[in-house]
């Protein structure tokens, strides 16, 4: 855990905005609005486990947060989309929004950083 307290505050908040993105896709997907035309275990296979895979790089936390930015679009995608068809979702797909944005900025201002 101490590998992780050394890390730049653009790192830390780049693995809180994940960690946030990962946790919202199974409380909107399966708990507040779990989808009518599918099972709830497609929904999360297809919204959570994109975000699971840079886990796999974490040894590296720089390459996993490029993999999650590069991620983050599809999820920006489909916040703005939501956020513009379905009014009861609206408030999740803002969340999403700000979440993706932020993580993109976050990781942004880590390359600009000097070394």
């Amino acid at each position: 855990m101490t590998r992780y307290a050394a890390l730049p505050g653009e790192q830390k908040l780049g693995l809180l905005a994940w960690a946030a993105l990962v946790a919202l896709q199974p409380i909107w997907h399966a708990w507040l609005f779990p989808p009518q035309y599918m099972p709830v275990a497609v929904a999360l296979a297809l919204t959570v486990i994109p975000l699971l895979l840079p886990l796999l790089a974490l040894r590296n936390v720089t390459r996993a947060l490029l993999w999650v930015g590069m991620l983050s679009l599809f999820y920006f995608c489909h916040g703005v989309a939501e956020a513009w068809s379905s009014a009861p979702e609206r408030p999740l797909a803002c969340i999403e929004i700000v979440l993706t944005v932020g993580l993109i900025v976050v990781l942004g201002i880590g390359a600009r950083r000097p070394r």
